[in-house]
């Protein structure tokens, strides 16, 4: 086990979320799909799988930035609302941010000169930019990825009035 007050520690550690998702879309034209879980939704390179497939996604910390506002001109895909529920101060320079996105967790790896001028606290909103989720390929039981809220429909197929 590694030793938790070495400097390196946090750089030769990998804190990394792992969590079920669920298969949404594919769009082989941007070759992407999208992926539903407890947080919201990623968007990752085409996976393959069928739609409603439920698989194990994992996404490592160090692929985690933080923003206080909604990030809008920047190239990363997957920009989630959450709080951060924790931050544990390593050896410097480095701090893990625990976020909560909905009900899922997932961490970042920050540095403490970040949290100062940031003014993070445990609490506050904040938005976790995820530049990269690995997808294990590991299917796992249909029941143990969430599903989307299916909006609920009128019956109807048109909005004119009858």
């Amino acid at each position: 086990m590694l030793d938790k007050t070495t400097p390196l520690f946090a750089q030769t550690h990998h804190y990394v979320s792992i969590f079920p998702a669920r298969v949404l879309r594919h769009e082989p034209e941007a070759g992407l799909s999208t992926l539903f879980f407890a947080g919201g939704e990623l968007r990752v390179p085409m996976v393959d799988a069928i739609v409603g497939t439920a698989i194990e996604v994992e996404i490592d910390a160090r692929d985690v930035s933080i923003a206080l506002s909604r990030p809008m001109d920047v190239s990363i895909l997957n920009r989630l609302p959450g709080t951060i529920l924790e931050l544990d101060f390593l050896p410097p320079p480095f701090t893990r941010a625990r976020l909560s996105l909905g009900g899922a967790r997932v961490d970042a790896l920050i540095t403490h000169e970040s949290v100062e001028r940031l003014a993070l606290v445990e609490g506050l909103s904040a938005w976790a930019m995820i530049k990269t989720v690995a997808v294990s390929g590991r299917t796992l039981d249909p029941d143990a990825a969430p599903f989307p809220r299916q909006w609920p429909t009128s019956g109807r197929t048109s909005r004119a009035p009858r």
